[in-house]
């Protein structure tokens, strides 16, 4: 071959190198595994370890500990990674799985959202209807949801906002043993609020 054309095909499968080189995509980090690390993941040389009946064993090497997990059938599964040795216990990590995802369930149907219910009266409301209102409010707090109770004034009856208040203040009354203010009464445009959070 020509020196010239040697060269110059040196150059090109350099540069083709080079390229493929830039061209490479970086490897991402493996997948991020929840839960333990657990047997063969486990790779420092010792661990402290907690035999499946809860017994103490000591600091005992990895290998050593491996073969007793293996050997009652049962996973070793690091408990306390952050420990000088991490603490390691021999368990059965499908049941640990199952437990934690239940415990998780439980805490999820725990969690119940807040919701702000309204009751809205007239500031001249009648005695059945405002009982009928209070066993409403009453079914609310016992779901754990807030309440506001809304006045509406309309015409004339914005000349008389302590009946508004008078009313505001019987509901605060009556609600004592079951619910907290949680927002005085207070008047904005031609309605009166207040809300109640349940205790």
């Amino acid at each position: 071959m020509h020196p010239g054309r040697e060269r110059a095909a040196a150059t090109f499968r350099k540069q083709r190198e080079e390229n493929t080189t830039i061209r490479r995509p970086f490897k991402t980090d493996a997948p991020v595994k929840d839960g333990p690390r657990s047997n063969r993941e486990i790779r420092i040389p010792k661990v402290q370890l907690i035999a499946a009946d809860g017994q103490n064993m000591g600091i005992v090497p990895t290998d050593q500990a491996l073969r007793m997990a293996e050997e009652a059938g049962l996973d070793l599964v690091e408990i306390s990674p952050n420990a000088e040795p991490p603490v390691c216990k021999i368990l059965d990590l499908g049941k640990l799985k199952y437990a934690n995802q239940k415990k998780a369930a439980e805490a999820r149907k725990k969690q119940k959202i807040v919701e702000v219910k309204e009751i809205k009266m007239r500031p001249n409301i009648d005695t059945h209807d405002y009982e009928v209102k209070m066993k409403a409010m009453g079914r609310f707090f016992d779901e754990g949801d807030k309440v506001k109770v809304t006045l509406k004034f309309r015409g004339r009856e914005m000349a008389h906002q302590e009946l508004g208040m008078k009313l505001l203040q019987q509901v605060k009354a009556d609600t004592l043993e079951i619910a907290k203010v949680e927002a005085e009464p207070k008047l904005e445009g031609r309605q009166m609020m207040m809300v109640l959070a349940p205790k």
